[in-house]
């Protein structure tokens, strides 16, 4: 597919227009309308949902979803790729809340920066979706995307998102979503792009120390890299030269970040497969001696414990944790530094979008079970 370039998407955006977005460039890629928030009108949203005709929503900030007191839909939402929030709506100037009208106005008020949560009423015919600190850099979503091209912009950092179907209901993809743009003399461009536009433009992981680290697996070497955005501090461990070529094999890499109970106390689920942790991808990557384990910072919350406590004591078959898919961005970034671009990727197999943006390229998945 033929993409714009971002910078096409901006100028669109910044007019008040609209603009559509892929997940990357292959064939089976869904695909959305977006504009900024703070630019809604009826006649934009009407379009949404008579056009695109998916279900309109809100990307919001997770700080700002906080400042207006929009907590999650669901406790768990934390460990959903999507993180809905609970519905909302103007509290003065509407009617029933779901007219076209109606819904550009709560939007408009949600981006607003003297919204306070006193003029908002939950639940509403706005569904906000939270989206990660640091846009696409962090979670390649489209709730991130319209954030960051709504900031990027100019305009506040919130955007309208409606997924693109065709008429039998089902989720374009691909040049359904392509046909769709120039249809309506949309820009579009995918969240590839827009990864790729942002590392070009700003610096957000820098290289803080380097040391050589003597672990139980044998000699690593350790890289910190410090976060700009959450002022935390990650870990690579590097075993051997990572670098990759198209003639050589790619490295073994592993992007987690720290848990409690599989990472401290090698805990295994009581029924169900078994993933990876730090210690087994650090013992696997010392047998093949090259490879890099990331460590992500992260703070575990209390519900989050408890919930782990759950997952790893039921009888049912467990969900493989998402945690590194939400924070994909932060790991790529580390390894594109690293100089890893193809690589073996220590995890079960996931649909990880957009990581084209990052230069890299997933060869192969390698789950625990193989070992």
């Amino acid at each position: 597919m033929s993409t714009q370039s971002i910078r096409t998407l901006i100028e669109a955006i910044r007019t008040g227009g609209m603009v559509v977005l892929v997940e990357d460039n292959e064939a089976d890629s869904e695909g959305v309308v977006v504009m900024a928030a703070d630019a809604a009108t009826e006649s934009a949203i009407n379009f949404m949902a008579r056009e695109a005709r998916g279900l309109i929503c809100l990307g919001l900030p997770e700080t700002r979803c906080k400042e207006l007191e929009v907590p999650a839909m669901v406790p768990t939402a934390a460990r959903q790729r999507t993180r809905f929030a609970v519905s909302i709506e103007a509290k003065h100037g509407v009617t029933t809340g779901i007219s076209a009208a109606d819904r550009a106005l709560t939007m408009q008020l949600a981006a607003a920066s003297k919204t306070t949560a006193h003029d908002l009423v939950q639940p509403g015919h706005v569904f906000p979706i939270m989206a990660a600190p640091d846009g696409v850099m962090r979670h390649a979503g489209f709730a991130e995307a319209a954030c960051d091209l709504a900031h990027l912009a100019g305009h506040s950092a919130a955007g309208a998102v409606v997924s693109i179907l065709d008429e039998d209901g089902e989720s374009a993809r691909g040049a359904a979503v392509a046909a769709f743009a120039k249809q309506h003399g949309l820009p579009f461009s995918s969240l590839t792009e827009l990864i790729h536009h942002r590392i070009l433009t700003e610096g957000l992981i820098a290289r803080t120390r380097e040391r050589t680290l003597q672990t139980s697996y044998g000699e690593f070497r350790l890289i910190a890299y410090h976060d700009t955005i959450m002022n935390a501090v990650h870990l690579a461990l590097v075993r051997g030269e990572v670098n990759s070529t198209v003639d050589s094999e790619p490295p073994l890499v592993r992007v987690q970040g720290v848990e409690a109970l599989r990472d401290v106390l090698d805990a295994d689920f009581t029924f169900g497969p078994r993933y990876w942790n730090a210690k087994r991808a650090l013992a696997h990557i010392a047998q093949a001696d090259r490879g890099v384990l990331v460590l992500l910072a992260r703070e575990e919350g209390a519900n989050e414990v408890l919930q782990d406590i759950e997952r790893y004591t039921s009888t049912d078959t467990p969900r493989a944790p998402l945690f590194a898919q939400r924070t994909l961005g932060v790991g790529a970034q580390i390894l594109r530094d690293l100089g890893v671009r193809r690589m073996r990727l220590m995890s079960h197999t996931v649909p990880y979008r957009a990581v084209a943006g990052f230069d890299l390229e997933v060869a192969e998945f390698v789950p625990f079970e193989q070992q």
